[in-house]
């Protein structure tokens, strides 16, 4: 759980730039560093305001997780623990895209804060500084450890039966992907419709409108174009190549990346952070291409069924999915990193074609969408089937594996903490002498 918190911590400090209507002082006083009253003041503000809650005293729960983030800073700075500035960079450009973003653009972001964005920027290097060097003295803490399967089984046990947690329906499945080609007539005729758009926005015609009208990213069309600020590491590199090379109003030339192809127009650039506009279209995949796509998946699962191939040897060498080729064709949910999928985590068509299959079948070919939105063909076998049910270890030791990890990492975390508050001076504001800490080290 602290992992979890300190890292929201680091999320929610970003954000808590403009300065609260309190007077300030100093709570506490861990080592070389300091509390103050605006740090748990700002973080309650924006715990209530996204509605985050916990047991007991809210402002003595803040409280804790600061000293606790001083403490781990303190003994970062002691190890010598170091990150770069392009690191501290990176997280700053990349939460103030995202608060820009919600805010709406750059002047009203520094008009709500009076304060300009490279001022901000200055004053958050030192905050995120800190930060990260707690979150890598954490990692240095916690980021080797691992449970024995006995400490599995012992934390399962340690469970009431009346509080085991209910584990939803999920599946398991292996899947051999391939992508329709795209033609290349089709391909020049995207690039050319393209290159008729920048030639109209060359004459004068708005580039919104046109995203408006004709682009095919959902997301962002109806905004004209407009993807709102973002650092280099929000987009994929052939898009960021070319579109933090621009000048403001410029519009690219045609850029494919994973996603189709696109013209980008440059709106503003701040530092790190770029607005820009882009149209994107994606090619059409012909009924001929899809028809063929398929045929090759069905000739392929015919020798697998005469059991001539392995479905996982034949995923391994014919599956275009990279994530799922190198593991004999499991799948991998993309929510949890494990391989069991709840229903409701499914596309419809991946879930109808494995929702009749008995455990060990294989299905017919069908099409259905990647994470990207680009069209597949596919077959699928059913690995295991789960109904909803109570944790057991049999069918739930990934999960309860996890469990146990947390509470081995509080474990550990509660232990350091207790070791370093005996040699590492703490001093808490008498106002605050009535908080239950979850570590009674910090009342001593």
């Amino acid at each position: 759980m602290r992992s979890i918190l300190l890292t929201l911590l680091i999320f929610l400090q970003i954000f808590s730039v403009r300065s609260q209507e309190v007077v300030d002082e100093v709570v506490a006083v861990v080592g070389s560093h300091i509390v103050m009253l605006s740090d748990i003041e700002n973080q309650y503000y924006q715990y209530k305001q996204q509605g985050i809650t916990f047991e007991g005293d809210l402002k003595c729960n803040i409280l804790e997780e600061l000293m606790y983030q001083k403490l781990l800073l303190n003994q970062a700075e002691y190890d010598s623990l170091e990150v770069t500035l392009k690191e501290v960079e990176n997280v700053i450009d990349r939460k103030l895209g995202m608060f820009i973003d919600r805010i709406g653009d750059v002047e009203k972001l520094e008009e709500y804060f009076g304060k300009s964005l490279e001022e901000m920027k200055e004053e958050l290097k030192e905050p995120t500084r800190d930060q990260l060097l707690a979150e890598k003295m954490q990692d240095k803490l916690t980021g080797e450890l691992k449970v024995t399967p006995s400490e599995v089984r012992n934390y399962f046990k340690s469970i009431p039966a009346d509080s085991l947690p209910l584990i939803n329906a999920e599946m398991e499945f292996e899947q051999i992907v391939r992508y329709p080609k795209i033609s290349e007539t089709e391909r020049l005729e995207v690039i050319d419709r393209l290159r008729g758009f920048r030639d109209r926005v060359m004459k004068g015609e708005k580039f919104a409108t046109l995203a408006i009208l004709y682009s095919e990213d959902p997301g962002t069309a109806s905004k004209g174009g407009e993807l709102g600020f973002l650092g280099r590491g929000d987009l994929v590199p052939e898009f960021s190549a070319v579109a933090f090379n621009l000048k403001a109003g410029e519009v690219s030339r045609v850029v494919e990346t994973e996603f189709g192809f696109h013209i980008i127009q440059m709106i503003e650039k701040k530092g790190e952070l770029i607005n820009v506009r882009h149209i994107l279209l994606k090619p059409k995949i012909s009924e001929q291409e899809v028809i063929k796509t398929r045929k090759f998946l069905d000739s392929l699962i015919r020798i697998v069924r005469k059991d001539s191939l392995s479905f996982g040897v034949a995923a391994s060498k014919y599956s275009e999915d990279e994530a799922s080729k190198n593991n004999n064709g499991l799948a991998v949910n993309p929510y949890t990193g494990t391989s069991k999928h709840e229903v409701d985590q499914l596309d419809a068509a991946t879930y109808y074609a494995l929702k009749n299959l008995k455990i060990g079948d294989i299905s017919k070919p069908f099409e259905t969408v990647d994470i990207r939105g680009k069209l597949v063909c596919k077959v699928v076998r059913l690995k295991s089937r789960s109904k909803a049910h109570k944790a057991n270890l049999n069918d739930d030791y990934q999960k309860i594996m996890d469990m146990a990890m947390e509470i081995k990492k509080d474990e550990v975390i509660n232990k350091w903490i207790e070791t370093k508050l005996k040699t590492t001076f703490v001093k808490i504001d008498p106002s605050y002498k009535n908080c239950e800490f979850s570590n009674k080290g910090w009342s001593r």
